[in-house]
Order: C-alpha cells, then sequence, then structure tokens
C-alpha cells in the first residue's frame, strides 16, 4: 500500500537452517558461528563425517561391520532345522507312591480290621444261652418272700406247688399235673429219692391238703414254709450222697478192671 513502507523480507537459505541446528553454542562465541553455512559438533564438522568419498565414513562403517561380526549369533541362526535340539537334563528318579509301598500291609490291615467287625457284631447280635438256674436255687427264692406272709389255704397250697416242682427237677420225674396221692405213689417207687425222704414229703404234702380243705379251726402254726425248706436240704443231702456213690463206683471200674478168660 502507498504511503506505508514495505518491510525488508529475509530469506534463510537451508544450509543456514541446518548450521544453526547443528551448531553448538559456546559460551563467548562469535554470533557469526550460529550463522555459518560450517556445521560443527564439539568443533567436529558432521558433513566431513557424511560426505562418502571421506576416509573417516569409510573407517566408521569398516568398525561397525567388524564390530557386528565379532558380536556372537543366537544359537537359532547357527543350527538347521534338520538339527535335534539340545536335549533338557534328565530329571531326578521318581519316587513310588504310598500304593506301591505299602499296599500289602494296607490290604492285610483291612481284612484284620474287617474280621473285627464281623466278630463285635456276632458277639452282639448272638443269641445268649440261657442262665441256668439249679432247682433248690429256685425254690429257696420262691420260698422265702412267703416267710412272713399269714399261713392260709392260698400260702399252703402255694408251698406244696413249689415243693413238687423242686423234686421233680432235682430227680428227674416225669413233669405233669398229679394229685397228691398219684404224687406220693410216684416218688414212693423212686429209688433215687428212697424210702425215708419219700415218707416225709409224702407226710408233709397230706398235712398241706388237709389244712387247706378243713374247716378253720383254731391249731398250732403249722409252719409250711420253714419245713418245706428243711425238706429241700434234705433232699439235697440224698443228692450228694447219690453223686459220691457213683463216683466212687466209676473210681473202683477204673482201678480193677474186668478179667479176661486168659488171665483166669
Amino acid at each position: 500500500m502507498k504511503g506505508r513502507n514495505p518491510k525488508p523480507e529475509i530469506r534463510t537459505s537451508k544450509s543456514d537452517i541446518e548450521g544453526a541446528c547443528w551448531a553448538w553454542p559456546f559460551p563467548g562465541a562469535p554470533a557469526s558461528a550460529h550463522t555459518s553455512r560450517t556445521k560443527s559438533l564439539f568443533g567436529f564438522r558432521i558433513s566431513a563425517f557424511l560426505r562418502a568419498s571421506d576416509f573417516r565414513f569409510r573407517g566408521l562403517s569398516l568398525v561397525l561391520a567388524l564390530l557386528s561380526s565379532a558380536l556372537p549369533l543366537p544359537a537359532a541362526s547357527l543350527t538347521s532345522p534338520d538339527d535335534i535340539p539340545p536335549l533338557r537334563p534328565p530329571h531326578a528318579e521318581i519316587p513310588p507312591t504310598f500304593w506301591e509301598q505299602y499296599s500289602l500291609w494296607v490290604i492285610l490291615f483291612g481284612v484284620l480290621l474287617l474280621g473285627l467287625v464281623c466278630a463285635a457284631a456276632w458277639l452282639m447280635t448272638r443269641s445268649k444261652p440261657p442262665v441256668v438256674v439249679p432247682p433248690e436255687v429256685q425254690a429257696r427264692q420262691a420260698l422265702e418272700p412267703l416267710r412272713q406272709q399269714p399261713e392260709d389255704g392260698a400260702l399252703l397250697s402255694r408251698v406244696s406247688r413249689i415243693l413238687r416242682r423242686y423234686v421233680i427237677a432235682a430227680f428227674g420225674l416225669p413233669p405233669g399235673e398229679l394229685t397228691t396221692t398219684e404224687f406220693c405213689r410216684a416218688i414212693a417207687g423212686h429209688d433215687q429219692i428212697g424210702p425215708d425222704l419219700s415218707v416225709v414229703l409224702s407226710e408233709f404234702l397230706r398235712q398241706c391238703d388237709q389244712r387247706k380243705f378243713s374247716p378253720p379251726t383254731p391249731a398250732p402254726p403249722f409252719s409250711a414254709v420253714a419245713q418245706a425248706l428243711k425238706l429241700i436240704d434234705q433232699a439235697q443231702s440224698r443228692r450228694l450222697a447219690l453223686a459220691q456213690s457213683a463216683v466212687q463206683l466209676t473210681q473202683s471200674s477204673v482201678a480193677s478192671p474186668p478179667k479176661t478168660g486168659i488171665e483166669k
């Protein structure tokens, strides 16, 4: 535009820009060093190294080639695809397992444990044999609670019945419901009971029947329980004597064997 002074155009070449970028600003350096076309780095010219015909660039290339050849190459580049890769070091021996070491003991322990469990179950579930109580013990246990009861017909009937059951079990008489007369006749002809014991037993049973069926009249106490216990003691003495005689007879037969016809 007219009336205004145009600003002077400043043109900067490419070499001046590169020189400004690559120049190192040293303190006290002249200002012309920043605008010079000579590119420098620490006082060395960069263009001299980048020039292909320069000796130093060739020397640098040679040094780089030597360094690259001296570096070790990877192992993959030194082996061909057909080569077997290097094997890893062998592992330690695998130790045997617990079952391989103790399988026999485990089986034996299992069989033993199963046997113990079966034996315990059999002992707990088996039917226990009945406890055999001697006839004299049963008779005494049944008579003792009757001592303090009044002596009436019911008591006499129970006492006579207990005494009959004892005589049948102790001397092996055939069981059955017999009258007093029939029972007295059966014990009178029994060899193991004997005549003395059979007489006192028959007399006691007849007196019990008389007192049961007779009208209530004042009479001296009969003491049926005490008399029944005495008869049981007499019967036990008779059984003991029979057992001793049987033992003596057996010992005598063993000590003196029968003589044969040759010895005669």
